[in-house]
């Protein structure tokens, strides 16, 4: 008996003198500081790297989302991999099932990874951001057992290096050099849309809907179909124009404070996809989430706002409709100039509201119909002088009304009709839809 208690004795003193390392199943132990501190740093490339439009940007947020989310739901139970889900992604690289892993330490890897690959044009500047968040990060999580911290970081870049592969063919690869592409050949007909105030005679990513979606259900979506262009004052067209112009020239204070905060100018702001990552990264701080919840909530995102502006785009090209500042200038005020500058390229559907109520949809799934949040992406921003705004955090009591809001300020700011945004909202939540439906449980 002395003998067994001794043994016990010996034991306890060993456990307790040598750390315990995470063990395989254990994701939702670590916090998410690794997951937010890797889609900061994101969003900043987005915001200071060249070439990094709406829809390139939207593209980078769905691989480096997926990219961490593999990099860890082998520690996650009760969560499929989307290996054999996802377009053109038949499998992955696999953990050893018989060690441990630091599963923190493999999300740091597959972060710096697929983020030196995505941003392989950034500034140096930015490179070295990279590079020092990886090393502050590994110090931070580190094991005690080198073999496991080498063994996650190993994983880590496996991933993110697997990802990397399958978006090379998705038609997108490196579409920071291709923005205004000189071959497009811009289609005149009636109701077409028109070259900008900025003097841009190619629109934005006139090829950007033929890309690889990651969903499949999302490729059988058919496209909304417009109303039919006419200058008849008596026809709903007409009406959806007018609706624009008259509502511009008596914004109030407030409305002006609803389309500057929804503007996400790429340069100025880290784009419209962007913002809808921030209002993921808010929920997983709101929420206090942990690892995996953080993991899942960026992936579904991720993958949200780059389809939703595939989609968008495969859209706005089909049908090529004039913005707002074309046909009022024609058919109503030749004089007008709208509260916001229109940006290059067609305007059905809303690209803001397609991707802003997809997002919405995906977040309400993983949160609840009714998550309370404050949106404070542009607080500390400068005012606005020439609009005479100033950038205050809003409140939200669901991501729905976030969605509508959003969808909302591109009329107020008189750059999209009332159908641009109605179908928009409507689109948007079936591209969600089809992402929750996707096998993430088991």
């Amino acid at each position: 008996m002395l003998l067994f208690m001794g043994l016990l004795l010996f034991q306890a003193c060993k456990s307790s003198k040598e750390p315990v390392s995470p063990q395989p199943n254990a994701v939702e132990k670590f916090d998410a500081e690794v997951a937010l501190k890797w889609s900061d740093l994101h969003l900043k490339l987005i915001q200071t790297s060249a070439g990094f439009t709406p829809p390139v940007a939207a593209r980078t947020i769905g691989y480096a989302g997926v990219a961490l989310y593999e990099a860890v739901v082998p520690g996650m139970p009760n969560n499929r991999s989307l290996a054999g889900q996802l377009q053109g992604l038949s499998q992955l690289p696999q953990p050893e099932s018989d060690k441990i892993y630091n599963w923190a330490l493999s999300a740091n890897a597959t972060q710096a990874a697929i983020l030196r690959n995505l941003f392989a044009n950034t500034s140096a500047v930015n490179k070295t951001r990279i590079d020092s968040l990886e090393k502050a990060l590994l110090t931070q999580y580190k094991d005690s057992d080198e073999a496991v911290n080498e063994r996650s970081t190993v994983f880590g870049r496996s991933i993110a290096q697997a990802i990397f592969e399958w978006s090379k063919s998705d038609g997108g690869h490196e579409g920071y050099n291709r923005n205004f592409p000189a071959d497009f050949k811009v289609p005149v007909f009636p109701g077409a849309w028109q070259p900008t105030e900025n003097g841009r005679q190619i629109p934005l990513q006139p090829y950007w809907g033929n890309n690889r979606l990651f969903v499949s259900a999302n490729s059988t979506l058919p496209m909304p179909q417009p109303l039919e262009v006419s200058t008849d004052v008596k026809s709903q067209y007409f009406a959806q124009y007018l609706e624009v112009y008259t509502k511009n020239k008596v914004l109030t204070q407030a409305e002006k404070e609803i389309s500057i905060w929804w503007a996400d100018d790429p340069g100025e702001t880290f784009t419209p996809p962007g913002h809808s990552y921030n209002l993921a990264r808010i929920a997983i701080k709101t929420a206090n989430a942990n690892l995996a919840k953080a993991a899942e909530t960026l992936a579904r995102a991720g993958i949200t706002v780059a389809d939703a502006f595939t989609l968008c785009w495969k859209c706005k090209y089909k049908f090529f409709n004039e913005r707002p500042y074309t046909f009022v200038r024609r058919a109503i005020d030749p004089a007008w100039v709208p509260f916001w500058p229109a940006p290059p390229f067609p305007g059905y559907t809303s690209g803001h509201a397609t991707q802003s109520a997809a997002t919405a949809t995906v977040l309400a799934d993983l949160y609840g119909d009714s998550f309370a949040f404050i949106d404070d992406s542009h607080v500390g921003r400068p005012r606005d002088t020439q609009r005479g705004v100033d950038f205050k955090a809003r409140s939200f009591p669901s991501f729905w009304e976030a969605a509508e809001e959003s969808a909302r300020s591109r009329f107020l700011g008189g750059i999209h009709t009332r159908q641009d945004n109605e179908t928009g909202l409507i689109e948007g939540r079936k591209i969600g839809r089809n992402i929750n439906a996707l096998g993430w449980r088991k």
